[in-house]
């Protein structure tokens, strides 16, 4: 879907800040560090990263624009859990569940960047088909405005790009953000900035995307 979060190539914010200080969490607050600390572990059931970045993109835009990154976590986890029954407004209200798990183990934030530090996981999957491209291959991605979650952003539709890796098949976020599990092959393409920003941009600058290739078509 298109919505305020698709901000790629947009002006008027702003400069970034950046800070610096904790090695792991350079300029979070402590609880900007709990809440990263929080989201590690499966605090909504059954709830995929797919649908957790369309919870995102619906949020309220004047919301979505005047929330800091960690807050609209909160937010969204707050939503997720209620929409799955995790957890009811009576909960919300009291600041804690009513009946909490007596067998749960609460982890500190040491224990979650432990576990994080060791983790080798891998996210390849199955496709149904072979890759349609390879390495040199001249793609096009699709023009078309996908009325869900998409990982094809909005100023790189209709642009031509070169593949230059491929990673396998990964499960396909547009599927994923409603509940299915579809593997599709997974590419970086590279866009010339004049082919996305036009001739004002520096020839001499690349954008390169991780698209999957149902946003394809050969050029």
């Amino acid at each position: 879907m298109d919505g305020i979060h698709d901000l790629g190539g947009m002006e008027g914010f702003g400069p970034i800040p950046i800070a610096t200080g904790d090695k792991d969490f350079p300029g979070l607050a402590e609880w900007e560090k709990r809440m990263w600390g929080l989201a590690r572990n499966p605090l909504a059931p059954g709830i995929t990263i797919d649908w957790f970045r369309h919870g995102l993109e619906r949020m309220v835009p004047a919301d979505y624009l005047s929330f800091g990154y960690f807050n609209k976590w909160c937010a969204n986890y707050l939503m997720l859990m209620l929409d799955n029954g995790t957890i009811t407004m009576d909960d919300v209200r009291r600041g804690h569940v009513e009946n909490p798990d007596p067998q749960a183990s609460p982890k500190t934030l040491e224990d979650v960047l432990a576990s994080t530090r060791g983790a080798d996981v891998s996210f390849e999957t199955e496709a149904a088909t072979k890759p349609g491209f390879a390495v040199g291959d001249v793609v096009k991605t699709l023009p078309t405005l996908p009325a869900n979650h998409t990982r094809l952003p909005r100023y790189a539709r209709g642009a031509k790009g070169t593949v230059i890796a491929y990673h396998g098949a990964h499960a396909l976020p547009d599927e994923g953000a409603q509940g299915h599990h579809v593997g599709d092959h997974l590419y970086t393409v590279s866009f010339a900035a004049t082919e996305l920003w036009g001739e004002g941009a520096n020839p001499r600058d690349t954008v390169t995307l991780e698209l999957w290739e149902c946003y394809l078509v050969s050029a």
